[in-house]
């Protein structure tokens, strides 16, 4: 299992996302896209989805308080619990013995974050 874990601002399209999502390391290999499930389902999110033809799955906000992130930041920490929402969301989407291969990247605007976990054989 392959998981792209996506945080966005509500103003960001798929470009956004889509150059996040590369910076992270692309999609090949991806089973799934993650986010928050209060975004899960925003417009640019899903035309993504659609395009890359994977499902997304939205992970509650109680489910990341759990998790431990490499990359903090104070103001994701305070909206979410968790220190970085692409992380955290695609952590918490592979589920346990999962890991991260691609931490955080930002799309070149910031509008965008993505970060990619894998768990068993990939």
């Amino acid at each position: 299992m392959r998981v792209a874990g996506l945080g966005f601002r509500a103003s960001a399209d798929i470009d956004s996302l889509r150059d996040a999502l590369r910076a992270a390391g692309g999609c090949e290999g991806l089973t799934a896209l993650a986010t928050i499930s209060d975004k899960a389902g925003a417009l640019p999110l899903l035309a993504l989805a659609r395009e890359l033809g994977l499902p997304v799955t939205a992970i509650a906000h109680d489910a990341l308080s759990a998790i431990n992130t490499p990359t903090q930041s104070d103001r994701i920490d305070a909206l979410f619990g968790v220190g970085s929402l692409a992380e955290g969301v695609a952590l918490a989407a592979v589920g346990p013995g999962g890991r991260l291969v691609s931490h955080r990247a930002v799309s070149q605007n910031g509008m965008a974050t993505a970060a990619i976990a894998v768990r068993g054989v990939t």
